[in-house]
């Protein structure tokens, strides 16, 4: 005969939602008792190419409230928003930039028409 396998919450939030998932855990003592599993944490993400951020622990939001600061980002302009493609991609198009502006003035001073 198959043991008896129903097992009841110990929180009083009776109903099977997201933040109420568990396990059965057979104890040493033979007992089957629930535990309750944590949510998952997707972790911070790059919006540019949505590539998960490298350096940074995939914690709840309020885990991240009990980190240090250099715990939560990478040193480095956008360290912890950006990915360092797309950080080096925006150095890249910002010194482009620049370089068609200069270009341009110099073609103005010396009056000839710039191609575009």
């Amino acid at each position: 005969m198959v043991k008896d396998s129903r097992v009841t919450y110990r929180r009083r939030h009776a109903y099977n939602t997201a933040s109420n998932k568990t396990k059965i855990v057979k104890t040493p003592g033979g007992r089957l008792v629930v535990q309750y599993r944590k949510k998952l944490a997707k972790g911070p993400s790059c919006p540019d190419c949505k590539i998960s951020l490298p350096g940074i622990p995939h914690l709840r939001p309020k885990e991240y409230s009990r980190l240090s600061k250099r715990e939560k980002t990478i040193n480095r302009a956008y360290g912890g928003n950006r990915c360092g493609n797309c950080v080096r991609e925006r150095i890249v198009r910002a010194f482009l930039v620049e370089e068609q502006k200069i270009v341009k003035k110099v073609l103005k001073s010396r009056g000839i028409k710039p191609k575009n």
